[in-house]
């Protein structure tokens, strides 16, 4: 079951951790857009097109792991290199470094800052409310970040891991991603985590680290054939 999970990561995260904030119609669930640009569906199988209608704008570009239904000329489904999904076993060796603190609404411009300058790609206003954020502040900036992201009842996935170009090379990514996996190891969770294979210094920094790939996962964005492509 829980590689079945896995398999399926946004639509099983809507099912579960973030019930709360996923709209539904039929077998089709997304997280508002001011949260991120995810969709789900049940199984490739499933009849979803009259739901999509419903949750999907035109103009809305959202995107689809794992699992993509069959779809009519209606819509369009970009494909792109498929992402490696990592998962942790065994606690990993945390490096000497600076404080690290949870961040909340206070850091949440500094967040947003870092991230629109090093990783804007799928992160929104509401993002950091999806799971817990932590940082290092050297010099009164925010130098590196790492949080949650899509979760289950016995996982949760590592995202947002940035560092400002000012303070790379010093080992911050690498101690708040130490930690935080240690901690949902601590809780029970399998930590997981998803890179572009095109992003091969991080991908070799998480081999390195003790991160095994646990599968290539297919990746899409799905529009209307007849709306502007556009970022919801």
């Amino acid at each position: 079951m829980h590689d079945m999970l896995l398999d399926n990561p946004f639509w099983s995260s809507l099912q579960s951790r973030h019930r709360a904030l996923a709209l539904c119609a039929g077998d089709v669930m997304r997280y508002p857009s001011e949260y991120a640009p995810f969709l789900g569906v049940a199984s490739q199988d499933a009849d979803v097109e009259e739901a999509l209608s419903e949750l999907v704008a035109e103009g809305e570009t959202w995107l689809l792991l794992g699992v993509a239904p069959k779809l009519s000329n209606a819509w369009s489904l970009e494909t792109f290199r498929p992402l490696a999904q990592m998962v942790c076993d065994e606690p990993l060796p945390v490096i000497e470094g600076p404080e690290a603190i949870e961040l909340d609404e206070r850091h949440r411009d500094d967040v947003l800052e870092l991230v629109a300058r090093v990783y804007p790609h799928y992160f929104r206003e509401r993002t950091t409310e999806l799971g817990r954020y932590f940082g290092i502040y050297r010099d009164g900036r925010l130098a590196a970040m790492v949080g949650e992201r899509l979760g289950t009842s016995d996982a949760r996935e590592i995202s947002a891991v940035c560092t400002h170009p000012d303070y790379t090379g010093r080992g911050y990514a690498r101690r708040l991603i130490a930690m935080l996996t240690n901690d949902h190891l601590e809780r029970g969770w399998t930590p997981f985590l998803h890179v572009s294979q095109d992003n091969m210094r991080a991908r070799d920094l998480y081999l390195q680290m003790g991160y095994r790939q646990r599968r290539e996962i297919d990746f899409w964005a799905l529009r209307s054939a007849s709306g502007t492509v556009a970022r919801s």
